[in-house]
């Protein structure tokens, strides 16, 4: 077995190439396009990520502020109001990393203050000039996203790359380690349907940055185009674009079907010789 990276958030340490790692998704929302108000309070939310972990969930990524097309922006108190006594029950109660779903500095710095271990930015550190600065006091990882307004391209994965050279400066420039940033193209922000295809399709081409490499396709928009189908109906989507991702080098897939996603990961992970000496 060959480990060639290793993504470190907090006191864990995920080692890249052993296998691919499956983020569960936990939206304390009520209005997330998939799963708004199904676990939008405190011990409906704390059983589902139990579920999660039990069904082979590596990371829980804990959002409280919908980023779905259209989605009403929530303020730092009441986003905060949502997520921190889901992050401090968490860290006591289950052994894997919490991740911490935002865009502002303000919840980033007390959800780490909290216990938790990653902040997932869909904004790649370029929204809130603090967010780097509590990443690094604290130690955390990073996920940065690409994300922009509009959808023009001058080169999608140029373009793409581009953006996220300039996120992994910004990271680097506050104090980051290069061990806690981990990548993500960002599908179904700033992009159209037929972007959202070609950045799976050329995937690969992120490895460039040498850097571990998340996918988060789950139920997506890209998957109901494509197929004509509603939200809740887009498993079989989703698990064609996690087994392409993996194919095509994600070390991370973000879902919400862990159970049915960490066996498409195991299948897929098997087939490419992931986490297998040759």
């Amino acid at each position: 077995m060959v480990i060639f990276l290793v993504f470190e958030c907090g006191k864990y340490k995920l080692e890249i190439g052993k296998k691919t790692y499956i983020m569960g998704i936990l939206n304390v929302t009520p209005d997330s396009f998939s799963d708004g108000g199904m676990y939008n309070n405190l011990e409906s939310a704390v059983k589902r990520a139990k579920e999660m972990v039990l069904e082979g969930a590596d990371i829980i990524d804990v959002g409280g502020e919908s980023t779905r097309p259209g989605f009403e922006p929530v303020d730092t108190e009441e986003e905060m109001r949502r997520v921190l006594p889901v992050v401090e029950r968490l860290v006591k109660e289950i052994d894997v990393p919490i991740s911490v779903d935002t865009t502002k500095s303000a919840v980033a710095e007390k959800a780490l203050q909290a216990g938790a271990h990653i902040v997932n930015d869909i904004w790649g550190l370029q929204k809130d000039p603090l967010m780097a600065e509590v990443v690094s006091k604290y130690g955390a990882g990073v996920i940065i996203m690409h994300n922009q307004d509009g959808k023009e391209y001058q080169d999608l994965m140029g373009d793409i790359l581009k953006f996220l050279r300039r996120s992994v400066e910004i990271a680097e420039k506050a104090g980051i380690k290069k061990n806690n940033i981990a990548v993500d193209p960002g599908i179904g922000f700033g992009k159209t349907l037929e972007h959202n295809l070609e950045a799976i399709r050329r995937l690969n081409e992120l490895k460039v940055l040498n850097l571990p490499i998340l996918l988060g396709t789950s139920r997506k928009s890209v998957i109901g185009n494509v197929l004509g189908l509603p939200v809740n109906d887009r498993l079989e989507g989703t698990a064609a674009t996690v087994a392409i991702g993996i194919a095509n080098g994600a070390d991370i897939v973000r879902v919400h079907d862990v159970r049915e996603m960490k066996r498409v990961a195991q299948m897929a992970d098997a087939i490419i010789n992931r986490g297998h000496s040759s």
